[in-house]
């Protein structure tokens, strides 16, 4: 069964997408992710022009051969350019794998390992107040993990604070947007969100909180001591996630529970992190980790030392993304939580898909293969917008991490 085409859809239906497609001799075709937010043509050049005609003619039913001669015949390896054009080739080729078997592509993972997939969904606020009342909504929607963010007082831009309750896209047409940051003014003003989030609705469910890279270690180290009594799920990239010894100093002080990885592209980013236990959860995700092919590798690397899953799974990545995220997770035995964004109905209607949320949890679609699809017409009506995703700065002026 050769590959006779493989193709990349740039669609963007509120927000850019990249999609491969490949289309065998027989007239299977199968759908991967390929999206790099903010950097999607650098992933399209690479597809066109140096993966995609390296694919026709070759077996599509040698997925792991595939991806060795993908990864392994690039002399120069790995990054997220790369490793994102890779992921959209593998997943595109289990979506065919499955759809020949006849069975959804968990069922080739090794089957169900549970019902469902606990998803946590995204409170925000401009205020503490607003964001304690949308952690009740979603309470209330049935979801048993929220993370929770709230705007800081004197900064504009506050990272996960959007004009839309389910969604937050950061990125933005024309140059990115420069938001001003100050590491004090957020310490100062966390713990409270999270103290009142649990006088207001109790610890009846996982709290989580995303930090975005912005502490240095010691200061990371005081804030999850300060929030251990709140009990969080995790506390999510609480330093510049390239120092992977950076962790260890934050895990000497305090016992909330640590989580990152979603910018990571390889088991050589994280391979300290998981084999030292100094995170919790690893959150690379299908698309920018090299496909389902690799992520099982990291994954089971994590199973070994006790490290669970919690996937990426924001609205920055197309369903095709989030279907595959779902058939891993429903077969892994370590998975942890999955983070979910609905998507946009016009994202929908480009993307068909399958699965379903109900009662705090995604269920992965039962067709064969990935059970997502891209409508090619509809794709069409929404050409590709240049956007960016923000940048920060001190008060003085300095570059700072987003």
């Amino acid at each position: 069964m050769k590959i006779v085409d493989a193709k990349v859809i740039v669609t963007s239906p509120g927000r850019n997408f990249v999609t491969v497609k490949i289309t065998t001799e027989d007239g299977v075709t199968g759908v991967g992710d390929a999206t790099l937010n903010g950097r999607e043509m650098a992933v399209v050049g690479y597809l066109t022009e140096h993966v995609c005609p390296l694919l026709i003619g070759r077996e599509a039913s040698r997925i792991e051969d595939t991806w060795q001669y993908l990864y392994k015949g690039a002399y120069w390896r790995r990054g997220p350019v790369t490793m994102t054009a890779i992921a959209g080739v593998d997943t595109a080729l289990w979506d065919i794998k499955g759809k020949v078997a006849g069975l959804p592509v968990y069922q080739l993972l090794g089957g169900r390992s549970r019902d469902g997939v606990m998803v946590y969904g995204h409170a925000q606020g401009s205020t503490i107040e607003e964001t304690v009342d949308e952690v009740g909504r979603y309470l209330e929607r049935g979801y048993r993990a929220v993370r929770a963010q709230t705007a800081i007082p004197g900064l504009s831009g506050t990272y996960g604070i959007g004009s839309d309750g389910e969604r937050y896209e950061p990125a933005s047409s024309g140059l990115p947007e420069e938001t001003p940051w100050s590491t004090p003014a957020y310490l100062n003003h966390v713990p409270e969100l999270f103290d009142r989030v649990r006088r207001e609705h109790g610890y009846g469910f996982h709290l989580l909180h995303d930090a975005h890279h912005r502490m240095s270690p010691n200061e990371a180290a005081g804030l999850a001591k300060a929030l251990e009594p709140f009990r969080l799920f995790w506390l999510e990239d609480p330093t510049p996630a390239e120092d992977q010894t950076a962790f260890r100093r934050i895990r000497e002080h305090s016992t909330t529970p640590l989580a990152t990885g979603e910018i990571f592209n390889s088991i050589h980013d994280c391979d300290r992190l998981i084999t030292e236990r100094l995170i919790d959860y690893i959150r690379t995700s299908v698309t920018h980790a090299g496909g389902i092919t690799h992520l099982r590798r990291i994954l089971s690397l994590a199973e070994l030392h006790g490290v669970r899953s919690g996937s990426h799974g924001a609205t920055d990545l197309s369903p095709v993304c989030m279907a595959a995220a779902l058939h891993v997770d429903t077969a892994i035995p370590n998975f942890g939580v999955q983070e979910y964004m609905p998507h946009e109905e016009r994202t929908n209607e480009v993307f068909p898909h399958g699965y379903h949320f109900a009662d705090g949890h995604l269920y992965p679609s039962e067709d064969p293969g990935l059970g997502v699809d891209i409508d090619e017409n509809a794709a069409e009506s929404h050409p590709y917008e240049p956007a960016y995703l923000p940048v920060a700065r001190l008060h003085d002026g300095s570059m700072h991490d987003w």
